[in-house]
């Protein structure tokens, strides 16, 4: 695969003209895509969640209009498993610009590596296009903020992977916390406390034939050479791709939490306490361990995040599709909220939740399910109605915020740091702020 002849930071900046002439209205783009047409989409970036999130979009009533991905090969893999579900054949892009110029899509996924997200999804809405983006939606907050901004001003409909805000079992649990019962509750603590082992790049593996790593790389500060440990899932552990598995992983917990509790916003103060304790000595950068706190009006939130106790354990999917439970206090991505009067319990993904009293009697149970269908599904309704989808940036910018405020308290020594909410930047540390945004390398510079 070739890069066009045109610069990348060419494009990027003449899209963001071209994006605001395109742009439409809400009203008008409805008229445009009938209530029973079926929404275009192509899917940018094909590993396993893409293809996942394509074929519930396809099962939602979405078609398939393209595949884009940098390896072919991974092209080849989803459009074999998309022709069980669809007959009509995608495009296929070996670019996502090509993706972005052509008018026949409507909306495109993004499920690239986390450091692309935003990007993608600038360069997608400058284009006029709808957006389902993977979560962690943004590389930092500057680059979220950035997105909120543009999907608002260019009418975009912006959806992000946080699958349960769209679960029926979590509007339940909402309910009832807004009903009171559970009381005053001063204390949330949110956990991704799951198993792992040591990370080394090892040897660097042979390049796919014609892949453009400078091209994955991106807007990334600084180049790595080839790696497959790197490109497979490595860049999990590299503050230039990611923040780490406690942004990719810990982002669905800390949104259903902040959806729960009436989506706070943004706290007066995070601290972090934590680092690299189990794994000494290996090639990660970020924490196998990290206590956050946070402090809101009213009420204190925990973040509780591990990669090593073997016993630990996410919600399997034998639990998820039936009417069953967790262990709770093994479960690694379990919430709990303390009221003053009852304490509740829940699960990510359909794990359901449950409502205790003293000596651990129950007063309240509600069976879940995932949230992947009802997601796309409203994701591809408001495309038709123009109408915000479930996890829109209003809400997400502050959640995703959270995961980031976080990394960024344990990089600068693990201190405890208050923000100017309204700011959004912190009071009195110059080396914190820096870290809200990123350098962007020359020619993936982000233009809005």
């Amino acid at each position: 695969m070739k890069t066009k002849s045109v610069t990348r930071r060419r494009f990027i900046t003449s899209a963001a003209v071209a994006g605001s002439a395109m742009a439409m209205s809400r009203s008008s783009w409805g008229n445009v895509l009938g209530a029973n047409e079926r929404v275009r989409f192509a899917l940018i970036g094909c590993g396993g969640r893409g293809r996942n999130v394509t074929l519930t979009m396809i099962g939602q009533g979405g078609e398939l209009a393209g595949l884009c991905d940098l390896n072919p090969e991974r092209i080849d893999r989803v459009a074999a498993q998309v022709a069980d579900y669809q007959e009509k054949k995608p495009k296929r892009y070996d670019h996502m610009m090509k993706v972005f110029e052509d008018k026949s899509v409507d909306a495109v996924i993004i499920a690239t590596p986390d450091h692309w997200h935003g990007p993608a999804s600038i360069l997608a809405m400058q284009a006029g296009k709808d957006v389902y983006v993977e979560k962690p939606h943004a590389h930092n907050i500057w680059e979220s903020k950035q997105m909120a901004k543009l999907a608002g001003r260019n009418g975009r409909i912006l959806q992000v992977g946080t699958q349960n805000r769209s679960a029926p079992y979590n509007f339940q649990a909402r309910d009832y916390v807004r009903s009171g019962k559970l009381g005053d509750i001063r204390l949330v603590k949110v956990y991704n406390l799951k198993p792992g082992g040591p990370f080394y790049l090892g040897d660097p593996g042979e390049k796919p034939r014609d892949f453009d790593w400078n091209e994955w790389i991106g807007p990334a500060a600084a180049l790595h050479e080839w790696h497959e440990n790197i490109f497979v899932r490595g860049w999990h552990h590299f503050w230039n791709y990611s923040g780490g598995d406690l942004a990719d992983d810990a982002a669905h917990q800390i949104d259903l939490a902040a959806m729960l509790m009436g989506d706070p916003g943004l706290p007066f103060s995070v601290s972090s306490a934590g680092g690299r304790l189990q794994h000494k000595g290996d090639d990660s950068e970020v924490p196998d361990l990290l206590e956050v706190v946070y402090e809101f009006p009213g009420f204190v939130m925990t973040l509780e995040h591990s990669n090593f106790p073997k016993y630990m354990r996410k919600t399997d999917n034998s639990i998820r599709r039936n009417d069953e439970f967790p262990y709770w206090t093994q479960n690694s991505t379990r919430i709990e909220l303390y009221g003053s009067e009852l304490m509740m319990t829940i699960g990510r993904h359909g794990g359901g939740w449950i409502v205790t009293k003293a000596g651990g009697r129950l007063e309240e149970k509600v069976y879940g399910r995932p949230g992947d269908e009802p997601h796309c599904r409203n994701f591809l309704e408001c495309v038709k109605s123009r109408e915000a989808p479930n996890a829109n940036l209003e809400a997400l910018h502050a959640s995703t915020a959270l995961l980031h405020l976080a990394n960024i308290a344990h990089r600068v020594g693990n201190k405890k740091l208050w923000l100017d909410r309204e700011k959004e930047r912190f009071k009195g540390n110059a080396e914190a702020n820096q870290l809200l945004g990123r350098e962007y390398r020359r020619g993936f510079e982000v233009v809005v």
